[in-house]
């Protein structure tokens, strides 16, 4: 390789001489995920008799640990890992590897003041500049900490490997022994199609990202589906642990500026990459990329300052009361800690940030929910309660940040499967979670294609939205708001004060025969409720008789038209003829609603009410 300098020909040997340094007992670093030394390692496994006691130190990987044709470990040293991929798992199960739970932005840290004790590190690196300098390529991560905590490292020098921008040098004198290599750098892409239940995921996650978020990809499929549907927004901007092709497509619509980011504008901020040789071929030299170790990268406050800071987690189970398992599954490591719960909390503290946990409702088969009562023997807590905030499966999205036990359950019930949701209401009310009394008859999944913006006379937004159980605090809080005549208009009664199982009846609509609506101002984590409205089908005439709840401070404003449009549009959607309300003779406010719902509305009164049939 021509671009070694004479002064450093010495330092070059073949991979063979080179991994014959390392001595019994010795720990050895490998470099991560696309850029591990692969010439190196497989060196290292052919070694005829190989050193004792030798352990390998690694964070994500490929073909790193060597798989036999019986799909067992074949390698000839014991693995230290840091993420459990899917060779790792084999040698777990082998009892060749063992899993270390820590946040990965720590390990740095740890090797510094030599509590990982790192002899030897096996690197890959782009080929030299004309001042001795090579990039680290698509893996800096934790890669620049080893380099620095290791008594020899030895780098494979590979001219396929793209030259990474931003803090992602190391000089040749930092290096012992080069090996000169000329091979593709690894690919990766994910191998399976979208299903419909990761596309429906992926919209909840989409429809949760306002222009100008800062975004947290992640390795999972879910959250690189997710990517697809925001081509949509604007001036997205990207710090993540990990950059993969998902962000090409949005690179290419323009969607991608980070204009609006708080740190690094206009920059693509990473640690590590992984894609295929279309990204690598972009990352090269480009300064549109800024490549950092992890610790800096994944550090809570530098992702909390970050605007409208997004991270989605993808979890394996989730129990009532919010704990997540997301490196573990059925007894069995998955994945890791990596940098989930930095990018969590770092995301929840952002101002307009959103930290999300994805998870499919039910185990692949179908069989097992993966919304517990309580997590199984085998499911370790990986994200605490106290820091879970948004939740998402196919069903819907929750938000569980400061909720009480008893909201969180109602809240993750309704994103699990309808099959198991009333077996998990009955554990909840075993378990003391909610009281008796407490219902849920809705059991498909939440309409997010039912959600409408509107604009009122005031100028003023609100979101119209079907009703959810999880309401309840919300519609106490509009009812306890309500004037006395309001009151007493909408129940015929004078009523001072609404029971657990009456509040139920005004936001738990099974959506087929009772149908209700809320109108919503402010961020889904802090809405409010300006506005209810409600249809009860009966199907022998198939008219619905129908009701509103609209805050004093919101009347007058067009929202309880708004209101009855949005139903108007949903009844006539499902054939519904009409509507009917019974209405007291001196609220002239909702005869003048009734009476613009419809060219077709007849009136009959008698002493004490008014009844009126709208035919549509």
């Amino acid at each position: 390789m021509e671009r070694i300098s004479p002064s450093y020909r010495s330092k070059v040997v073949s991979a063979e001489r080179a991994v014959a340094l390392i001595v019994p007992g010795s720990q050895v670093f490998i470099g991560t995920a696309c850029a591990s030394p692969r010439t190196l390692v497989a060196a290292l496994e052919a070694v005829p008799r190989p050193p004792a006691g030798v352990t390998l130190l690694h964070f994500l990987t490929q073909h790193v640990i060597p798989i036999d044709e019986a799909g067992q470990s074949a390698s000839k040293y014991r693995h230290v890992v840091y993420f459990v991929g899917a060779e790792a798992r084999i040698a777990l199960r082998c009892g060749q590897a063992e899993y270390v739970p820590i946040a990965i932005s720590r390990v740095p840290e740890l090797l510094a003041i030599g509590r990982i004790r790192v002899d030897f590190a096996l690197i890959q690196v782009s080929a030299p500049d004309a001042h001795g300098y090579v990039s680290l390529g698509v893996s800096v991560d934790v890669v620049a900490a080893a380099v620095r905590a290791a008594k020899l490292v030895i780098a494979e020098v590979n001219p396929a490997m793209p030259w990474a921008m931003g803090d992602a040098t190391i000089h040749l004198d930092d290096i012992d022994r080069l090996v000169l290599v000329d091979t593709p750098v690894a690919e990766y892409v994910h191998s399976e199609v979208a299903g419909e239940v990761v596309t429906r995921i992926a919209r909840y996650i989409a429809s949760l990202i306002d222009d100008g978020a800062t975004l947290q990809i992640g390795l999972g499929r879910v959250p690189n589906e997710a990517l697809r549907h925001l081509r949509d927004r604007r001036d997205l901007g990207i710090h993540s642990d990990v950059i993969t092709d998902a962000v090409l497509p949005l690179l290419d619509s323009g969607v991608l500026t980070g204009r609006r980011k708080t740190q690094h504008r206009g920059k693509i901020v990473a640690s590590f990459a992984m894609g295929t040789r279309a990204l690598y071929d972009l990352i090269d030299r480009n300064p549109l990329f800024s490549f950092q170790p992890i610790d800096a990268v994944c550090q809570p406050a530098v992702i909390a300052a970050q605007h409208r800071m997004v991270s989605v987690t993808q979890a394996f189970a989730i129990d009532l009361t919010g704990q997540v398992c997301s490196d573990q599954f059925a007894g069995e490591f998955y994945g890791g800690v990596s940098t989930q719960a930095d990018f969590l909390r770092g995301a929840s503290r952002s101002p307009g940030g959103k930290a999300i946990v994805c998870l499919a409702s039910t185990t692949d088969d179908g069989l097992q929910s993966r919304i517990r009562p309580q997590l199984l023997a085998g499911e370790g807590v990986t994200l605490a309660r106290a820091d879970v905030h948004y939740v998402v499966t196919e069903f819907g999205v929750a938000y569980l940040f400061g909720l009480t036990i008893r909201q969180r359950v109602i809240a993750l019930v309704q994103l699990a499967h309808p099959r198991f949701r009333a077996d998990l209401l009955a554990e909840a009310k075993r378990l003391g979670y909610v009281p008796e009394q407490q219902q849920l008859t809705h059991l498909g999944a939440y309409p997010v294609e039912e959600e409408r913006c509107v604009s009122l006379k005031n100028g003023q937004q609100v979101m119209l939205r079907p009703s959810r159980a999880s309401d309840e605090a919300g519609i106490r809080q509009l009812f306890y708001g309500l004037s006395d005549n309001d009151v007493y208009t909408r129940f015929f009664r004078r009523v001072r004060a609404l029971s657990d199982v009456e509040v139920q009846r005004l936001c738990n609509f099974n959506d087929e025969t009772d149908v209700g609506f809320v109108a919503v101002v402010g961020p889904r984590e802090q809405e409010s409720i300006v506005g209810q409205s409600c249809y009860f089908l009966s199907p022998s005439t198939n008219l619905a008789e129908t009701a509103f709840l609209v805050d004093p401070a919101w009347q007058n404003v067009g929202l309880g038209g708004a209101l009855q449009r949005r139903m108007v549009e949903h009844a006539q959607s499902r054939g519904i003829r009409g509507f009917t309300a019974g209405i007291l003779p001196e609220n002239r406010k909702m005869l003048a609603l009734a009476r613009g719902c419809s060219d077709n509305v007849s009136v009959e009164r008698d002493e004490d009410e008014v009844h009126i049939t709208m035919l549509f």
